[in-house]
Order: C-alpha cells, then structure tokens, then sequence
C-alpha cells in the first residue's frame, strides 16, 4: 500500500511543492496524478520513491514509513521493495536489454547468474523476450518503454511508480502502448502511482484519477466521475472541456448567461454572478444552418480550424471546440473559413462559480 497523511514539501526560499497532501493507493489500485508543470506531482512521486524526504506528514511505502528511516534503510527499501519506471526510462545506450534489466538488481545484492534470470523473466513478462540481445538503438520506442517496466519488474517489488510512462512515444506509437500497458498493469495487481500532464493517459490507465495544483490535491476521482463533476474550472478544462466566462442570472427554471462577447446562453444549473460555462466537445452538434432540435444554444461562427484524430474530427468555432465524427465533418463539407452552427443542449451547458 502507498499512504501519504498531510504530507508537505518545502524548499529554501519559501517555495512550497506540496501543501498538506493525503492519499491513499490500495493493492491491486492504479492511481494517475495529474496536473500542469510545477505543480507538485513530480515531487509527490520523489517522495513516494525515497528519492527526497518530505518536509512534514507521513510517507507510508509497504507498511514502512519513510520519513524516519536511515538513508541505508531508504537504499534498502528502493532497491527491494519500490520499481520505478523514470520518464526518459534511463537505459543505458549500447548495453542489451537483458543487461539493462539484470544492472538494475545490483544494489538488491542479487548475484548475476541470478540477476539474468530474473532480467529474463521480466523481459518475458512485459512480450521482449525475443529482444533479449537488442540494445535500445535497436528497439523501438514502446519496446524501450517495456524494457523499462522489465527493469522495474524484475526487483519483484511491492509497489510500482510511473513517471510521465508515455511522454517519451510519439503520436502514432502512444495509443497502442498505452493500450498495452493498461492491461499489463491490470494483470500486476501491485499498488501503482502514476504522474503525468495527459489526462486522456490517466483516464485510460487509472481507476482513480487526482488533480494536483500548487502543491494541492483538489480533486480526485473516477475519470468519469471528473468530467461529470468537476471540482473547479480548471479541472474542466484539464479533462478536455470548452471554459469560457460570463455572468448568469436566474430566469425561471433556467439560468441565463450572458457571455463576455455579448452571446446569451442557457444552463439547467442554477447559479448567479460571474461563472464558467463547460461544455465537453462530445456534446457540441455541428451543422451547416439552424438545426431543429431540442438544443436551447445555437452559436453561428466560422471554422478557424479542422485537426482530424482517428475518426474524429475537431473543430474550432470562435471560442468552441467541437468534436464530430469524420463521416459527418465530409458530409458537411467542413473546411477552415466556413460559416457552421455549433449547437448543445441546456443540460450539456454546466456553470461553475468564478472567483
């Protein structure tokens, strides 16, 4: 289990990491912090690995608490009991991935007869072992990102940490190791904590997700559970949400929203004064004139860019990003410049209270 009660961070100069974070990863739960750079998550990984010791709070790695050990308990604690899989994962160049995996049971004091058949297995374990011999120049990105996991594997640890896992892949590669990698951590069962600034990766990957800003932990939760209820604007428009301002006044069971560039809009939240309007891409139907539908917000604008993902499309109008499908952007005859209609219902439109 991984456990952090009030945990704090500090450095000279005043400048504060974490500010009283608490957490909580049972065996067999995979955890995703996510949160822009700077914003703590990186630390709270260092701390949960024994590479720094936290400033205040309790660290609990296995039943130990961290904060209070020796450095050669800490050493010891690293190299038996937490696998940790770095973000540029750290392989050394020209070095087959066998022996990258065997060097890292060197502090563990395993012997290297010992040491290779453990690197083996791993290797076997995450679908390389038929790379044993290739050395990373040789493999392909999400082939150097296993042997990364192999090596964090092999130790047999009690916890596992994942720092930024997929940053390192590109576009084209990401989604399939992604893919790959969530049902190799599944099938691990250990206590997993992983960081990174992608919330589609968290989502994918992790049963619970945590958002992390200025040290602060201020929500966590089931990705679903995020988009649907999110804690703040910032939360919105992390999990992929359109943010924009306005001010809202009641008007029946309606609130109305006057927007800062003179649109009104309608919401089934009730709020008053200044808020943030949330709308997911998802929910946003885009056609070429005013449709006739049950949508109360029809906002007309000219498409100022088409990115395609898959078989989606996005498309930006003014202030908006909608999603539709590629079936429906050809129909359409969608292209930068056109004049569209982006409509979304009432019950799509959520408002949350601006400072």
């Amino acid at each position: 289990m991984i456990a952090l009660a009030d945990v704090r961070k500090s450095y000279p100069g005043g400048v504060t990491a974490l500010d009283g974070v608490s957490l909580t990863v049972g065996a067999g739960e995979l955890v995703a912090i996510v949160g822009p750079s700077g914003s703590g998550k990186s630390t709270m990984l260092h701390l949960i690995g024994t590479l720094d010791r936290p400033s205040g709070g309790t660290v609990e790695i296995a039943g130990q608490v961290v904060g209070t050990m020796s450095d050669a308990g800490l050493s010891r604690l690293r190299a038996t009991t937490i696998g940790f899989v770095f973000q540029q994962f750290h392989l050394a160049a020209g070095v087959p991935a066998l022996d990258n995996v065997a060097d890292g049971l060197l502090y563990a004091g395993v012997r290297r007869a010992a040491r290779l058949r453990k690197a083996a297995s791993a290797l076997e374990r995450v679908g390389l072992g038929h790379r044993l011999d290739h050395k990373p120049h040789q493999l392909s990105g999400g082939e150097r990102q296993r042997v990364a996991l192999a090596r964090a594997l092999a130790r047999d640890p009690r916890i596992l940490l994942l720092d930024e896992p997929l940053s390192a892949l590109d576009a084209h590669t990401k989604a399939t190791v992604r893919a790959e990698l969530r049902e190799l951590l599944r099938e691990l069962q250990l206590p997993t904590l992983l960081v990174t600034h992608d919330f589609e990766d968290a989502a994918v990957l992790a049963q619970q997700v945590g958002v992390v800003v200025d040290g602060r932990l201020v929500q966590i939760d089931t990705p679903q559970a995020l988009v649907a209820a999110p804690a703040n604007p910032f939360v919105a428009s992390l999990t992929g949400a359109n943010l924009i301002e306005g001010i809202a006044r009641m008007r029946g069971d309606l609130t109305e929203v006057a927007l800062d560039d003179g649109t009104t809009i309608y919401s089934t939240n009730p709020a008053t004064g200044r808020v943030g309007v949330v709308i997911y891409p998802w929910e946003i139907t885009v056609s070429d004139k005013n449709p006739v539908d049950s949508a109360l917000n029809h906002l007309s604008g000219s498409i100022t860019s088409l990115v395609t993902v898959d078989n989606r499309v996005r498309v930006q109008i003014g202030q908006l990003t909608a999603e539709t499908s590629l079936g429906s952007a050809q129909r359409l005859d969608l292209r930068e410049g056109g004049r569209v209609v982006a409509s979304f219902k009432a019950t799509a439109t959520r408002l949350l209270p601006l400072p």
